[in-house]
């Protein structure tokens, strides 16, 4: 559905308890978000969750089109009032988890710039999603629960660190913009957010030779954090001593002190050892993926 907006007329819309929803409700705040993201014209701008339109309104002042993904259907006739007339504005009617992102960038012709106030409650494995299809997304400007910006660019030995901070610090270069209180939104949250900034790097911070076994890594490394190395890895084979020790790293060391080099150094000497196991062995600490929208543009 195409359409184009901006009208005053519609109040902001009851939100669903049951989806624990938070809509977007400060203009202000909406409107650095839009200007810290820094679209423009002729790019290709995909908002997730955009809710009522509270950045969209912005976004398609700065960037004249924008690509909308929204699973709720109720708050589509308030989200198209809004901005009639603003620009080009596509809705698609979807779950942002299950969303070819490659597929979209070339629909679009190019690559995609995202700009979204998160579903908090999937929030982690929409990073995640966007970061395995990195090749599609050139930048991401994200509001998200200041307790996941925390770990996005969180450092090795903190308690922040984690699976989330690996990835992300490899392919992305992070940076927090701006920080958003409860009264923001409406009804408030009981927590704060952050807006983050991930650029995608033109190089990985360090070389992986297998993106795939450098996550299964990560994930054994993080998936018992009290466990030291030469154990946690153990999911992935029989010589996960050996490997550590190829690789110059101290087997009785825990995952969350590893630097993202040597998380890196590590994966390539699996890969090159050639007997890393099945994918299936190493255990994913991924949150539950739930379609609730609990907050919302």
């Amino acid at each position: 559905m195409t359409t184009t907006s901006a009208g005053h007329g519609m109040g902001v819309p009851v939100a669903k308890k049951r989806l624990g929803q938070h809509f977007l409700a400060d203009s202000e705040v909406a409107r650095e978000i839009v200007r810290a993201s820094g679209v423009g014209p002729g790019d290709r701008v995909v908002e997730i969750g955009p809710g009522p339109g509270a950045l969209t309104g912005w976004l398609l002042r700065a960037a004249g089109r924008v690509w909308a993904i929204e699973l709720d259907a109720e708050l589509l006739p308030v989200l198209l009032h809004r901005t009639a007339g603003l620009g080009a504005l596509h809705v698609e009617r979807t779950d942002a988890l299950r969303v070819d992102y490659g597929a979209l960038a070339q629909t679009l012709g190019g690559e995609l710039r995202i700009v979204a106030n998160l579903p908090y409650n999937i929030s982690t494995p929409l990073l995640m999603r966007f970061i395995e299809q990195r090749a599609a997304i050139v930048q991401m400007t994200l509001m998200v629960q200041t307790e996941v910006a925390e770990r996005l660019y969180a450092r090795p030995g903190t308690k922040a660190y984690g699976a989330l901070s690996v990835p992300c610090g490899l392919w992305m270069e992070i940076e927090p913009v701006l920080h958003v209180p409860p009264g923001a939104f409406r009804p408030p949250p009981k927590v704060n957010s952050t807006v983050v900034r991930l650029t995608r790097r033109a190089a990985p911070l360090a070389q992986v030779d297998d993106p795939e076994i450098f996550s299964r890594v990560v994930r054994a490394a993080f998936g018992q954090r009290r466990k030291v190395l030469a154990n946690a890895l153990r999911v992935m084979g029989d010589p996960a001593r050996q490997w550590l020790e190829r690789a110059e790293i101290d087997p009785e060391r825990r995952g969350e002190t590893l630097s993202i080099p040597e998380f890196a150094r590590l994966a390539n000497v699996i890969h090159a050892s050639g007997e890393s196991g099945s994918p299936e062995a190493s255990p994913d600490p991924s949150p539950t993926i739930m379609n609730a929208d609990p907050m919302q543009g």
